[in-house]
């Protein structure tokens, strides 16, 4: 199909301009069923205020729109607004509550993956564990000389997984 440059209107200040072929064969490649409707001045003053009525707190982007939910925190029994609305037998934090309960989580892990790196820093922070929690390895190389480095995968790999 040959496509040839055509005049439209625009909806919004009512100027003419073109839709070029090249434009239309976008159009097409993308199944676009509808021509455009506004000039491209109009269109990019349209965007920009489309995105600082966003920025600014106006209309919500696309039609979506955040329920503020008015409910008590679990663990202090401040009143709070979440962005969410509560399920019943889920408790809900505030986000001083959420912030601790996260940071006392991330605290809790940090020790685990330090003992687990090596035995000496674990039999230094915790009672003598078990002969059988640790067996020390058969030679003092360090475990990361030991790694393979990841294989990259060749369309010779990749038709022989199939």
């Amino acid at each position: 199909m040959d496509f040839v440059d055509r005049i439209l209107t625009c909806t919004d200040c009512g100027c003419e301009f073109i839709f070029t072929a090249g434009e239309q064969l976008f159009f097409q490649d993308k199944q676009f069923k509808n021509d455009p409707k506004r000039c491209k001045p109009c269109k990019s003053r349209r965007g920009a205020q489309a995105a600082s009525a966003a920025n600014s707190g106006g209309l919500p982007a696309a039609g979506i729109s955040r329920t503020e939910t008015r409910t008590e925190c679990s663990e202090c029994g401040i009143e709070t607004t979440v962005p969410f609305k509560p399920t019943q037998g889920r408790p809900v934090l505030c986000r001083q509550c959420y912030k601790n309960k996260t940071t006392a989580s991330a605290a809790a892990t940090a020790p685990q993956t330090a003992s687990t790196s090596s035995p000496a820093s674990v039999a230094a922070t915790s009672p003598a564990p078990a002969a059988t929690e640790f067996a020390p390895a058969a030679s003092s190389a360090p475990a990361a000389e030991h790694r393979q480095p990841p294989r990259k995968l060749t369309p010779a790999d990749a038709a022989s997984a199939i």
